[in-house]
């Protein structure tokens, strides 16, 4: 994510006409130049003039070239937002080849309640809603398994596709050809990015993609950067995760666009489009546009150099100026910022309202869409670790187009690495995240059979003709369910058949979250929660707090490897209200503890040496050996950041600090002051009866042989579950709570020490004391 980005991109801007024109803002050729680094290899070449053509089926089987290249079909209802084709091909020559593109309209791309605003000078706040021209397509080339496309269509051609050895970038020759010349034939500029020798061995298309994990060469500009963690838990990973992004297009970049609100929005989402590519492919992930904002008349906060300083404001902004919820706000700037790197966002931040966004300096298409697959990468809990780039599984397997987030790599990667997917599994598995697994109704008006979703007039939808023949195809035919077919898809949908009640789904991942259990008459599984803040955890050694267990000793394991200090170091040293003890600090001046919040202060911890697992070291290590009651104590600890501006180095809020006791901003308070939300349940201090735990959403989740509001009515299971089910719904294995303890997560728990914020959909309410609740 640093700001020299690939050289190539420099003469390959994807949109030269979306630039301003001579006399219209003066940062065109200056960041063109800014970017145009010495290449290691040859240079650039110059773009050639191409006349792309529209594939179009005949009734014979075969296809035909026709020169239109709009994909309107018509408008619905007459007069409203044109409907697109929902396949199409397009042959491309250029550079001696034929390109055939084979796309498909991104249904996920825009949600069926998109709102889009700007607000202009000349009237009113201006508001459409729907998914208006909708002209986005994705898809690769014919019969390369390693190549990918990201179109428009709306005026032209304008994209990114890939051979999976070059990255060739389209735009029309003339894009301010009015709508309805579009008929005939028309010029486009296609470019591709320098020549570099394969590796000895590389013939292949797709042999760069493929290439082995070996050493990165020294000479290599270091662009981006990322980090290792164990892999996660592969059923996170299988379900398909939506992330709901709201876009905000500041002032900077409707000037960049010729000051056109129709530009700047087809620019945005384009980019978005293309960013959604790189994560459907490898982390099961959509990018979904609930709403977009053009500043047209002016910025709306103050947009300065300082990237953390506007992502503050930004997220100021978003709590009190935007009306729709999304899990993650994000700022496109047409601004150069004073800094190194091109974007920033807050670590381990999506769900959260005040840490779900991110900012995204201006770029070419295909650069800006890399900034924003890093930025909401940062958003779900992948790190950047120079430390630890180079260490074994963690180098990037594509030494020559790189992984998103590294810092290795000529010109536009496409791929996470290795451990930048662990790391978001491992997020998600510690509960992060669990705003994702809600998956839109419908994404795209109006109805479609073949777009993923079971819409009015449908009994199903298994997706495209290669997605049905995937999962789903023998339940679902031409979006009718086969006969005795009850559902196609999901969780609980098996063998075309609802999945009995009882049967998890979603197992827990550790002994704060709560498995879900299919209801026998859905074929979802419901949505992720966890326990309640407040619940025991490592037996009675610490609370729940956010999906996770909070103790000092996980977080000294998360951060150094090692044990929390022994009691004592904390009351000596957090008293001091110097560098090595103390509650924080206003402005430059230490906080001294008091003595009662001691163990909410400064974290330390023993054998503390080198590096921190994640994070960079601010500073010295502090140091100091006490003796005690005939015990010689180790006391060390150090201030850890993150990019986001995040100290991890103090005890994160919800760690227990005594009997009934957790912290909260650096203060040791009673459980009671927390006034955590509370259930129903069948009596006093019976939270869900006994039979159930409270969820973040303040609702019970009953056990298998229990329902009810509260948990009160026996109601056993079947007795007829298939063989080998009856195991399935007894909650989380002892493995997978050694795992999801144990696995206290390098990343996630330091995350939260950073206060990054989880945004789990806790409801204050009534609040209770779970101590009270007997056996929890």
């Amino acid at each position: 994510m640093r700001r020299l980005r690939r050289w190539a991109f420099a003469a390959l801007l994807l949109l030269l006409a979306l630039l301003p024109p001579p006399g219209v803002g003066t940062r065109g050729p200056a960041r063109a130049l800014r970017w145009r680094v010495s290449p290691p290899l040859g240079g650039p070449e110059a773009p050639e003039v191409t006349e792309p053509s529209r594939l179009v089926g005949e009734s014979s089987g075969g296809e035909v070239r026709k020169q239109q290249l709009d994909t309107r079909v018509r408008q619905e209802p007459p007069g409203g937002p044109p409907v697109h084709l929902a396949q199409v091909s397009f042959v491309i020559p250029a550079f001696n080849s034929n390109f055939t593109l084979d796309l498909e309209l991104n249904h996920h791309l825009l949600s069926s309640q998109y709102v889009e605003r700007h607000f202009s000078r000349e009237g009113p706040t201006q508001h459409s809603t729907g998914a208006g021209d909708h002209c986005y397509y994705q898809g690769r080339l014919r019969g390369n398994p390693h190549s990918f496309a990201a179109l428009s269509t709306c005026q032209g051609l304008h994209g990114v596709f890939s051979d999976g050895n070059f990255t060739y970038i389209m735009e029309p020759h003339e894009v301010a050809r009015p709508r309805e010349n579009l008929q005939g034939p028309l010029p486009h500029l296609i470019y591709r990015t320098p020549l570099l020798p394969a590796p000895l061995g590389c013939r292949e298309p797709g042999c760069l993609f493929a290439a082995p994990a070996h050493s990165a060469s020294p000479n290599r500009p270091r662009l981006r950067r990322k980090r290792q963690v164990r892999r996660g838990h592969p059923t996170a990973h299988s379900e398909t995760k939506y992330v709901e992004l709201i876009v905000i297009n500041d002032h900077q970049l409707f000037e960049q666009m010729r000051q056109s609100v129709v530009l700047t929005s087809n620019f945005a989402k384009s980019v978005v489009n293309l960013a959604d590519v790189m994560y459907k492919e490898q982390l099961n992930t959509r990018i979904v546009l609930v709403a977009m904002e053009t500043w047209a008349d002016g910025d709306k906060i103050q947009v300065q150099d300082d990237l953390l300083e506007t992502l503050a404001r930004l997220m100021v902004y978003r709590r009190e100026g935007l009306p729709e919820p999304s899990d993650a706000t994000h700022l496109f700037s047409g601004r150069t910022f004073q800094s190194t790197s091109s974007g920033a966002a807050y670590v381990g931040g999506i769900c959260s309202l005040s840490r779900g966004g991110g900012v995204n300096e201006y770029d070419n298409m295909g650069a800006m869409a890399v900034t924003l697959a890093q930025t909401l990468g940062q958003n779900l809990g992948m790190m950047w670790n120079k430390h630890r780039s180079s260490a074994g599984d963690c180098k990037c397997p594509d030494n020559w187009l790189g992984c998103i987030m590294e810092d290795t790599g000529f010109y536009l990667p496409r791929k996470f690495s290795r451990c930048s997917i662990d790391e978001y599994n491992q997020f998600l598995q510690e509960g992060g995240g669990s705003c994702l697994f809600n998956k839109p109704l419908k994404l795209l008006d109006p109805p479609e059979c073949g777009n993923g979703f079971v819409e009015a007039g449908e009994e199903c939808d298994c997706g495209s003709v290669q997605e049905c023949s995937r999962a789903g195809g023998n339940c679902c035919k031409k979006c009718t369910l086969t006969h005795d077919a009850m559902c196609s898809d999901g969780l609980c949908c098996r063998r075309c058949k609802y999945e009995p009640r009882g049967v998890s789904c979603r197992e827990a991942v550790n002994e704060c979250d709560i498995a879900e259990t299919c209801t026998g008459d859905s074929s979802q599984c419901p949505p992720n929660l966890h326990k309640l803040d407040g619940y025991y955890c490592d037996h009675e050694q610490g609370r729940c707090y956010g999906g996770r267990c909070k103790t000092r000793d996980r977080q000294c394991q998360a951060l150094w490897g090692h044990a929390a200090a022994d009691r004592f170091c904390y009351e000596k040293l957090n008293v001091e209200g110097t560098e090595r003890g103390n509650c924080g600090r206003k402005g430059s001046v230490w906080v001294q503890c008091n003595k009662q919040d001691v163990l909410c202060g400064f974290l330390l911890c023993v054998n503390v040496s080198g590096a921190p697992r994640l994070g960079d070291l601010g500073g010295d290590i502090s140091s100091v050996t006490f003796y005690h009651q005939g015990k010689e104590l180790d006391c060390r600890g150090g201030h850890v950041q993150l990019a986001d501006g995040s100290d991890l180095s103090y005890v994160e809020d919800g760690t227990a600090c005594g009997p009934n006791m957790l912290c909260l901003d650096h203060r040791c308070l009673p459980a009671s002051a927390f006034n955590f939300s509370t259930c129903p349940g069948s009596g006093e201090h019976r939270i869900c009866s006994h039979h159930g735990v409270c969820s973040n959403e303040g609702k019970c989740i009953c056990q298998p042989d229990w329902t009810g509001k509260d948990c009160s009515i026996h109601n056993p299971l079947p007795t007829s579950l298939p063989t080998g089910e009856t195991e399935r719904y007894k909650g989380p294995s002892g493995t997978n709570i050694i795992i999801g303890s144990i696995a206290g997560a390098v990343l996630v728990a330091a995350i939260v020490l950073g206060g990054t914020g989880w945004g789990f959909k806790n409801i204050r309410r009534g609040r209770y004391d779970p101590t009270q609740q007997g056996a929890v």
